[in-house]
């Protein structure tokens, strides 16, 4: 958008509404896969043998999203986007040998069982599911660059149609196996899982690809050329991500400490995936911050703080409501004690969505300024809170089973607010989207 335009609240609205759509769908997909392997034997062993999984991917899946950020900002041309390509394709090489080594040797045993302090009984299935997930990658891989192609060209409808093919298909998986009674282990929630990134990789190739033949082969005066242009770029996010990166698989490691191993697991997924639920939609404001921020900073500013306190009404509004058991009961197919631990990890998780839109427009400014290495540092405290509450409670109140989790992660959270802000009110500076080594272009987005 150029800044000759006039910037409006229905301007920033139809950017904004599809990518929030698209993003609330991702969660949507989490809870038809839990509520799912709710329905088994044994919901508990197999929810949790699917969370431990899921958190190992989350790894890989955190530096595959900043592929999209980067993709968004970097790619202009058909050369720029070629640089991309092979920086993409190192990534998922990786990726990938580490996962055939954690399937296919002793390491996956080492990793599950001293990491993330997985019982023996639980190892093998847990092993089994991420047999599965390890694919993910190259699905997500695709998803995300192709994605950064259609933000950048604002045709950001097509993140939501790619999601409502994606959803139709996890749903329509989902009731072959309620219905066929098979719901026998966690590989089942894998199986959804990949076949919805597989459907929504595919959507977004098909549009992606279609902008990228319309591209010029190179820009004039585009900076990005070669593959160190975006390494570069890169580097400094996937850095900053690496300890984050970490504060999931942590949680899972500590509830395997508490009083209730698979129930403090399992409960804890299964509130944090609904607390995601509420707060999805409004995880793409760092987005309105990087397209319009330099347009209108007022109005920017008063979207987000219109935007930024409905997700924590939503969340009170079910946790402290009757409307949670409801939820809980009769749309996840939650039910006994596993319903009532992961009501209390609800209500423990409240202020989480109070923090996480304001963090999320901030780091907005943050990446604006391309101060990347703040990032690093507020991720840091992040995570170094977290784990210093998670050991506390495990210690004090190793009963407390997913509430532990919920109320680490979100004080992490405020951590890592307070950092930002303090950056942000120090420097003081104006904004201004740059990359690394001083080289700047005012067509660069995120």
């Amino acid at each position: 958008m150029s800044s000759s335009e006039s910037l409006s609240w229905r301007r920033l609205f139809s950017f904004f509404v599809p990518l929030g759509i698209s993003a609330s769908l991702v969660t949507i997909s989490h809870v038809i896969i839990n509520s799912t392997l709710a329905r088994s034997a044994h919901p508990e062993t197999v929810i949790a043998s699917y969370a431990i999984a899921g958190s190992l991917l989350t790894l890989t899946e955190r530096p595959s999203t900043l592929l999209r950020q980067t993709c968004s900002a970097l790619v202009r041309d058909r050369l720029s986007f070629q640089a991309l390509t092979f920086v993409t394709k190192i990534f998922l090489a990786c990726v990938l040998l580490i996962g055939f080594l954690i399937v296919y040797s002793p390491v996956g045993t080492g990793v599950f069982k001293y990491l993330f302090g997985v019982s023996p009984d639980l190892l093998n299935k847990v092993i089994d599911v991420y047999e599965i997930l390890m694919y993910v990658s190259i699905f997500s891989v695709i998803r995300n660059i192709y994605q950064g192609i259609i933000i950048t060209n604002n045709r950001t409808k097509w993140l939501t149609i790619g999601m409502v093919f994606r959803l139709a298909g996890m749903y329509g998986l989902s009731l072959y196996f309620i219905y066929t009674d098979s719901i026998d282990s966690g590989r089942v929630g894998a199986i959804i899982f990949a076949t919805g990134m597989m459907i929504e990789a595919l959507v977004s190739f098909l549009e992606g690809n279609s902008i990228k033949r319309k591209m010029p082969a190179k820009l004039e005066d585009h900076p990005v050329e070669s593959k160190g242009d975006v390494f570069r770029f890169y580097k400094p996010l996937l850095l900053s991500s690496f300890v984050a990166l970490f504060i999931g698989p942590v949680i899972n490691i500590v509830l395997g400490k508490t009083t209730g191993i698979a129930l403090a697991i399992s409960s804890f997924a299964i509130a944090s995936s609904l607390m995601q639920l509420m707060l999805s939609f409004f995880t793409y404001i760092h987005q309105i911050v990087l397209n319009f921020y330099l347009v209108d900073a007022k109005l920017v500013r008063k979207f987000a703080l219109v935007t930024g306190f409905i997700p924590f009404a939503m969340m009170v509004s079910i946790a402290y409501t009757p409307l949670g058991p409801w939820v809980l009961e009769n749309v996840m197919s939650v039910q006994g004690e596993l319903l009532q631990q992961s009501l209390w990890t609800l209500r423990a998780f409240v202020l989480f969505p109070l923090i996480f839109p304001f963090l999320d427009f901030s780091n907005g400014l943050i990446l604006l300024r391309g101060q990347t290495k703040t990032m690093f540092r507020s991720q840091t405290a992040n995570a170094i809170c977290t784990v210093i509450v998670l050991l506390i409670l495990v210690s004090i109140f190793p009963a407390w089973n997913g509430m532990i989790g919920a109320v680490a992660q979100s004080l992490g959270l405020l951590a890592e607010l307070i950092i930002v802000w303090l950056v942000i009110r120090r420097t003081k500076q104006e904004p201004t989207m740059s990359v690394p080594r001083a080289r700047k272009s005012t067509s660069l987005k995120g």
